[in-house]
């Protein structure tokens, strides 16, 4: 049996590789005018991800959401500075779910799909700064 904090570790190393998936999705569709709610999709899924990366680090449950302010609440008594510069993220939340079905919300506009890429970046930016040192 592995001690609790090697546990701890490969569940977050698992949220990363999860996470880098859905980021490099995001960024290989980037370019594409049809992808843009997929690229939306992805990049949501990656920010989500990335901070429950953090949240399992920090040992913090969390609930099942798709809500990236949600997730920044939790992550407020642990890092209130890093939840206050990524509360603009909460923006992709409507991709984790609403804007996945017909008639939900109308389609992406042009550009959007960059600004999901460039938030999904800053989250993960910020969240493996955290965590690289925590996983080496």
């Amino acid at each position: 049996m592995r001690p609790p904090e090697d546990e701890i570790r490969l569940l977050v190393a698992e949220w990363i590789r999860k996470a880098d998936l859905d980021f490099k999705t995001a960024v290989r569709l980037g370019g594409e005018d049809e992808f843009r709610d997929i690229v939306g999709f992805h990049a949501q899924q990656a920010a989500e991800k990335y901070l429950k990366a953090l949240l399992t680090r920090h040992q913090i449950e969390f609930p099942k959401t798709h809500i990236i302010r949600r997730l920044l609440i939790l992550l407020e008594p642990v890092d209130s500075t890093m939840a206050e510069a990524l509360d603009d993220a909460n923006w992709l939340s409507p991709f984790g779910a609403e804007i996945r079905y017909p008639g939900d919300r109308v389609e992406s506009l042009p550009g959007e799909e960059l600004r999901a890429r460039q938030l999904a970046q800053r989250v993960r930016d910020a969240v493996m700064a955290v965590l690289d040192p925590y996983l080496s």
